[in-house]
């Protein structure tokens, strides 16, 4: 156990060290989330000028964006540094050592960890000073989309990686576009009920619908909806075992055909 924490644990400060001596790394951690809030912070502005009954909607758009990037940081962060493995041929000596693929997993969920609370919270602390809105005036609920929503990042996340070590860099795309599958299903920034009935199923099925859904409950009725909590707490434990197990199959497939040792840039 001693053994297995110390694997982990250089891993991270391994991907750590990357992250340090990169400064576009560092960069690109906060631009796509400070972009995101910029745009629709002012796109906020200009609605809220048309009329009192929008006056909720610049706290609500710029929340959403906020959330909706800690779903897209939380993937990007577990495929990346994956990816980065692969570019510079590695993965091959990686598990020659006594790494074990399930230690790797928990390495990129820690680093996903932190590089989206550097990037959204970059993003968060100017939307303070530019637009005097602060999502940390959701309190608590505020730890629970967040927590469904890095989980649900990191399921699809270790699905993305799975995708590669099968059919190699050439599936690499899946990593910038197969989350924006979930955008329109999310209810990012519209209820659930705008949806067509038959889709609304669907969209329930995804824990991200359950979180935008309790958002819009807590900043518009200052409530906590528990009922979308555990939908999406129960939908997480389940995308997040399905992207594990699919992972360590990948692993073992890859291993077993000798893929480890073929993949880089």
């Amino acid at each position: 156990m001693i053994g297995a924490s110390r694997r982990v644990l250089a891993l991270i400060v391994r991907y750590l060290y990357l992250m340090q001596s990169s400064w576009p790394r560092l960069l690109e951690l906060a631009y796509w989330p400070t972009v995101q809030m910029i745009l629709w912070g002012l796109i906020s502005k200009f609605l809220v000028g048309q009329g009192h009954w929008l006056a909720e909607v610049s706290g609500l758009l710029i929340a959403a964006v906020l959330l909706w990037d800690v779903l897209f940081r939380a993937q990007l962060g577990v495929a990346l540094p994956f990816f980065e493995e692969m570019y510079s041929r590695n993965l091959g000596n990686l598990f020659v050592s006594p790494l074990r693929p399930i230690e790797l997993i928990l390495a990129l969920l820690v680093i996903s960890m932190l590089r989206t609370l550097i990037g959204v919270g970059a993003a968060a602390g100017l939307a303070i000073l530019l637009y005097e809105y602060s999502i940390f005036d959701m309190g608590l609920p505020l730890l629970a989309f967040f927590v469904n929503l890095i989980v649900m990042g990191w399921s699809i996340g270790l699905m993305v990686v799975a995708m590669v070590l099968r059919w190699g860099l050439g599936a690499e795309g899946l990593a910038w576009a197969i989350i924006f599958a979930f955008a329109p299903l999310s209810g990012i920034y519209y209820p659930i009920a705008t949806l067509p009935e038959w889709l609304q199923g669907i969209a329930l099925s995804l824990p991200s619908a359950h979180v935008f859904e309790g958002m819009r409950a807590t900043m518009q009725e200052h409530h906590f909806s528990a009922d979308h909590f555990w939908a999406a707490v129960g939908l997480n434990v389940i995308y997040l075992g399905l992207g594990v197990g699919v992972l360590l199959l990948g692993f073992h497939i890859a291993r077993k055909r000798g893929l480890l040792l073929q993949m880089g840039e």
